[in-house]
């Protein structure tokens, strides 16, 4: 192995020590990806940051006395414009961290995806031992919230599980990007088949300031942000933010583009690896067989029998709410989960939480081949029932 190739080997052993991990693959398409985001200069000087938010005092007296405090400044600059890294700003003074792949180094791309990035990307993204990682992050770093029409009435919803509600509640500001995975299969030449529309997902407060800061997105104010999510909902995408009571980010998502969800859908008991507070039940009376849920449903948890009313493979519902408002008769309904989870307060706190519960490698392989197997996962955070 080259001096470069030990380097960039050294990042990925220390990426994978952070909360989602970064495992190394076989074919080296973890090296291949890791070469479009750090030369080895930002490589060397990426060994001394964390998941954790530090200034800059602190990662250059530990990366010292082989850099100088102001070399170190401009590589941090350079790896946060290319979205290598994340950076946020308290009492004025600005903070460093790594960032994992997904949600982070691959979003940090949007706007501005090639196909020269996307191809590393991608190969390493498909690989069985970076899924297997994503999988085991615990909790979820996403969920799933409803669309506001089909929010039920009849109990009280907390407001981390309404999107307008989010909205008003943020500090600001509040950027509305492009949807990166519209943007991948744009690459690959294979349009969106439930949006025309590019501008779909959301940042908000330290996250949307990442954005305006590396000028991605557009600012926008709540009028605006709850007018393309009415837009949003009215084209059937699923909202999914991140897996925290005061969220980052919002994404708007569709069955045939996002990842996510393309992901779900591969799973045999997909359920188990989300976070929703609610599902769908169907009032088989009411049904009218029109079979207009199935065709709304994103992740095919919705059928529609040849004879019979429409069903609900609970081992696939994530409660988003779409079969709902499309039912005319009213046999759709949104009931909470029997363990219905309570998200962290905020990225932080769930980004601790996914360290204080990251599994061994021995305990990804054993779910990766519970998964191919087809068996059921143990109970593992609360939520997922």
């Amino acid at each position: 192995m080259t001096a470069q190739g030990r380097i960039y080997r050294r990042l990925q052993q220390h990426l994978d020590r952070q909360p989602v991990g970064f495992p190394a693959v076989w074919t080296r398409a973890d090296q291949h990806f890791l070469r479009k985001l750090f030369t080895p200069a930002e490589a060397e000087l990426a060994l001394h940051l964390t998941y954790r938010s530090e200034p800059l005092a602190a990662i250059a007296a530990r990366a010292a006395p082989g850099l100088a405090p102001e070399a170190a400044a401009r590589l941090l600059e350079a790896m946060f414009q290319k979205g290598s890294i994340g950076w946020k700003q308290k009492d004025g003074e600005d903070l460093w961290c790594l960032l994992p792949v997904v949600v982070g180094m691959y979003e940090s791309q949007a706007g501005n995806l090639t196909a020269d990035f996307l191809a590393p990307a991608e190969a390493y993204m498909k690989t069985l031992g970076y899924g297997a990682s994503l999988l085991a992050v615990d909790p979820p770093q996403m969920r799933t919230i409803p669309v506001n029409q089909a929010i039920p009435v009849e109990h009280p919803v907390a407001t981390y599980d309404q999107i307008k509600a989010i909205v008003d509640e943020s500090p600001g500001p509040i950027v509305v990007l492009p949807c990166i995975c519209r943007q991948r299969t744009a690459l690959k030449i294979k349009p969106c088949r439930q949006t025309k529309r590019v501008e779909t997902c959301f940042t908000f407060g330290e996250m949307a300031a990442v954005m305006r800061r590396r000028g991605q997105g557009r600012e926008v104010t709540r009028d605006e942000a709850r007018a393309i999510f009415e837009q949003n909902q009215a084209e059937g995408l699923v909202l999914q933010p991140a897996n925290a009571q005061r969220p980052g980010f919002v994404c708007s998502c569709c069955g045939c583009c996002c990842g996510m969800l393309s992901m779900q859908k591969r799973l045999p008991h997909p359920v188990e690896f989300w976070t929703s507070t609610f599902r769908a039940e169907v009032d088989a009376e009411k049904c009218a067989r029109c079979g207009k849920c199935a065709k709304r449903c994103q992740v095919n948890a919705v059928t529609r029998p040849r004879r019979g009313p429409a069903a609900v493979n609970l081992d696939r519902c994530i409660g988003c709410g779409l079969c709902v408002t499309t039912c005319k008769p009213g046999a759709i309904r949104l009931v909470q989960r029997t363990r219905a989870a309570v998200p962290p307060v905020d990225d932080k706190a769930l980004t601790e939480q996914i360290a204080a519960r990251k599994k061994t490698p021995w305990q990804r392989r054993r779910m990766l081949a519970r998964v191919f197997l087809g068996l059921r996962q143990p109970p593992a955070g609360p939520g997922l029932g």
